[in-house]
């Protein structure tokens, strides 16, 4: 059966330096296994599928794939989902607001003019990491714990330890080893920049470690973590994926109740059908 299929990149405008994501608009009637297979083909690091909402809530239901695993929420696959669904036609409930149906729960969005974004879902975990965790990811990163200006569990979900260093130039210059937890570096680049902080994303797998190009469920975790220590104000735009050859630009900000929201652009690169 032919399917509607795009391909999107998140976190840019410009196509191609963002975080891309596939996504397959009509995945009802698959199977879970037909699904998994699909996105361990596209080999990208998030597949996703748009289905009917199964709540009066939601505008749409989306399933999240890796190539080798679901996951209930991720942050680019929920705003480059939003972003294909509207183009498709998608007309949500209320206006301005989309409401997502995921493994998670529901998830609201903005849409704003610098394209959707998303409520930051609470930390499951917060606080000190352990001081030999973190000696460990200190000499992983290739850097002396006294490097390291300060950390925190900061995991919604994927498990993501947050490691503040003490400028941009710092995190730019990173060469990891092979990371023991998920972990995510930040350092802040000098006042009156464009953007407040550079980010990396290290995970290990299969033995080494990975970076991903621009992360929205750190991005997440990060602005929660750096606005409540005060170590950020709101709003404030993240730089992602220098060092892989990305230009990933995240934008973080607060409501009047003090709740973290995290967007970016989305641009369309690739449009057609799919055989599944």
């Amino acid at each position: 059966m032919k399917r509607p299929f795009t391909q999107v990149d998140v976190f840019t405008a410009t196509p191609y330096l963002g975080n891309p994501l596939a996504v397959v608009l009509d995945g009802d009637e698959l199977s879970t296994e037909e699904m998994q297979r699909f996105a361990a083909w596209t080999n990208l690091s998030e597949t996703t599928f748009l289905l009917p909402p199964t709540t009066p809530q939601a505008d749409y239901r989306v399933r999240i794939f890796t190539p080798e695993t679901e996951l209930p929420f991720a942050g680019h696959p929920t705003l480059g989902s939003c972003h294909a669904w509207l183009e498709a036609g998608g007309k949500p409930r209320t206006d301005g607001v989309v409401v997502q149906e995921c493994g998670a729960g529901l998830v609201t969005l903005r849409l704003t003019d610098d394209g959707p974004a998303f409520h930051a879902p609470p930390l499951v975990r917060s606080g000190p990491v352990e001081e030999e965790l973190l000696e460990r990811i200190a000499a992983s990163l290739g850097i002396a714990r006294g490097d390291v200006v300060d950390a925190e569990w900061a995991d919604n979900g994927p498990g993501w330890v947050g490691v503040l260093l003490r400028d941009a130039e710092s995190v730019l210059a990173l060469r990891p080893g092979r990371v023991p937890v998920d972990v995510g570096v930040a350092g802040p680049y000098p006042e009156g920049s464009p953007y407040a902080f550079e980010v990396r994303a290290f995970f290990p797998h299969r033995g080494s470690t990975v970076e991903d190009p621009v992360t929205g469920s750190l991005n997440a975790a990060l602005g929660q973590w750096l606005l409540r220590t005060g170590r950020a104000r709101a709003p404030y735009v993240a730089s992602q994926g220098t060092v892989v050859g990305r230009a990933g630009r995240v934008r973080v900000f607060a409501d009047d109740q003090g709740d973290v929201w995290v967007g970016g652009s989305v641009v369309t690169c690739v449009g057609g059908h799919v055989e599944l």
